[in-house]
């Protein structure tokens, strides 16, 4: 597998794209990926059977995927995010009638050949993640840090002046004191709020575990982009079996409501985080 044009070919020449990978025996023809637009530039969206297995893939320009190339792409996010969907929506695609195996974004081979004799090295591989995805999907879970109650407005407070700077009055007996000590408070009230929103995530996590067949932990990402406030306290994706949909978002909603917490539910998606190295 590779994930830029391979260097030995001519500016002017293909490669092969793989979107991913299908068992050859399901339900998957032409008509599933036909007229899909695929990556800019590339030639039209087809099925390359090998055995038991079909790749989903696409002949595209060599040039537009050297290491050159893709790196001053990764750097422009509207460009990437285009390729991105262009893969997703062909991924997408080939698992409405059974399992696919999502493969990385850029994942390029000389040629058909060449990925052909992939889908043979990595057969049982395939099989074994097809087999663990089929009719399941993946969900994603986020749980943000309850917002803090409004405080009531108040003066804006600073640290009283020590004795005798520039000439003001020395602060009243114990002020300094008093204002450690709302600083104080402060920050322990916020610490509890955080050590409690932990202990929900970690309740969430427990209880959605036990309806999924596999789960991730991902990185969170502290306080939410774009200033709402926000604080990211867990980010999980669960595979969840087709008939057990209903019950998840039925138990995410019943977990917001006992715990108070914000808690995102995102999905069915493509299995992408439970197919393991292919």
């Amino acid at each position: 597998m590779t994930h830029s044009a391979p260097r030995d070919r001519a500016p002017g020449t293909g490669v092969t794209y793989v979107f991913a990978v299908c068992r050859g025996t399901r339900a998957v023809n032409t008509a599933d990926v036909a007229g899909l637009a695929g990556m800019p530039g590339g030639a039209a969206v087809r099925l390359l059977p090998s055995g038991p297995l079909t790749a989903v893939v696409q002949t595209v320009p060599a040039a537009d995927f050297t290491d050159e190339v893709w790196q001053s792409r990764l750097s422009d996010r509207q460009e990437i995010e285009t390729y991105a969907r262009a893969h997703h929506e062909v991924v997408s695609a080939a698992a409405v009638h059974g399992p696919a195996v999502p493969l990385p974004l850029a994942t390029l081979y000389h040629d058909d050949g060449r990925a052909r004799r992939a889908l043979d090295d990595e057969a049982h591989r395939f099989h074994g993640v097809l087999k663990r995805i089929a009719h399941h999907a993946e969900w994603g879970v986020k749980v943000y840090e309850p917002e803090p109650p409004a405080a009531p407005e108040e003066p804006e407070e600073r640290e009283p002046a020590p004795v005798g700077s520039g000439g003001r009055e020395a602060p009243a007996p114990g002020a300094g004191l008093a204002y450690l000590n709302r600083r104080r408070g402060v920050h322990e009230r916020r610490e509890r709020r955080r050590e409690q929103a932990q202990s929900v995530a970690e309740s969430v996590d427990a209880e959605l575990r036990v309806l999924a067949a596999a789960s991730r932990r991902l990185r969170t990402h502290g306080a939410v982009p774009g200033g709402d406030g926000r604080v990211h306290v867990l980010n999980a994706t669960y595979l969840v079996a087709e008939q057990r949909a209903d019950e998840l978002t039925e138990r995410v909603r019943a977990l917001g409501e006992r715990t108070g917490a914000c808690i995102e539910l995102t999905g069915p998606w493509v299995p992408y985080s439970f197919v393991g190295e292919v």
